[in-house]
């Protein structure tokens, strides 16, 4: 099968895309490319057997209907918003929650951060691929939302301090780590480009996240917490060890 892998940006110069092969035991990088646009992601996704986006699938439930009242003039009192523990509900989702909770690490808001924008190009690229007879289930989807930097941390991998041009050193210590960990992984040409660009590195993580999801080896959520996760989206974390992945 082929899993594909999307670090989204709110632009195509930051976006990358990363496609899988997975066959005989070895998981084969056999396209990775910076500056996609959204007919490339089309492609691709379409053409995969599961895909993982690096963004938001939707927004708090709380923030929704907070804004739609507030556009209806119905100002709320019951809501305190003078403090950050009041305003929590609407900047953190579900899925948000549940990944700090296990992972302690804070993901961004996508009513409150700087992913606002590729959360609003994630929800035209989901409209897109719903088009062209992708499933776009925010929990169950042929397409899923991951979140690179929390499945490094599951498999024990460095998952902090290689973003950004100026961490390259600690971004090649992190994909020599990614290789030791996944032997079967095959970079080939594209080896130096997860070297030099997050961008590209998070693109394979994402693709390496959708497998575990192909093979049912994600954490969901809980009946409970289903319809909720449905209309917010929900972070797929791998519940395998890397090397199950092959």
């Amino acid at each position: 099968m082929q899993t594909v892998g999307v670090d989204l940006a709110a632009e195509p110069a930051k976006t990358a895309i990363a496609t899988v092969a997975w066959e005989h035991g070895t998981a084969t990088v056999a396209e990775l490319r910076l500056g996609a646009t959204d007919p490339d992601v089309v492609t691709a996704v379409a053409a995969a057997g599961r895909s993982g986006i690096d963004a938001p699938f939707g927004w708090p439930d709380a923030f929704v209907d907070f804004v739609g009242a507030h556009h209806r003039l119905e100002y709320s009192r019951e809501r305190a918003l003078n403090s950050r523990a009041g305003r929590l509900p609407l900047v953190r989702r579900l899925t948000d929650r549940v990944v700090h909770a296990g992972t302690g690490i804070v993901p961004l808001s996508v009513s409150a951060d700087l992913i606002a924008h590729v959360a609003l190009r994630c929800a035209g690229l989901l409209a897109e691929l719903e088009a062209v007879g992708v499933n776009v289930d925010r929990v169950d989807g042929d397409v899923v939302e991951v979140y690179p930097a929390a499945a490094l941390q599951g498999w024990k991998l460095p998952f902090k301090g290689y973003k950004n041009a100026k961490n390259r050193e600690a971004r090649a210590a992190s994909v020599e780590a990614l290789e030791r960990a996944l032997p079967g992984l095959r970079l080939g040409g594209f080896r130096e480009l997860c070297v030099s660009s997050d961008d590209a590195f998070d693109a394979v993580v994402a693709a390496l996240v959708a497998r575990s999801a192909a093979l049912g080896r994600t954490a969901r959520p809980d009946a409970a917490q289903y319809a909720v996760a449905s209309r917010e989206g929900w972070i797929h974390l791998p519940l395998c060890g890397i090397r199950e992945l092959l």
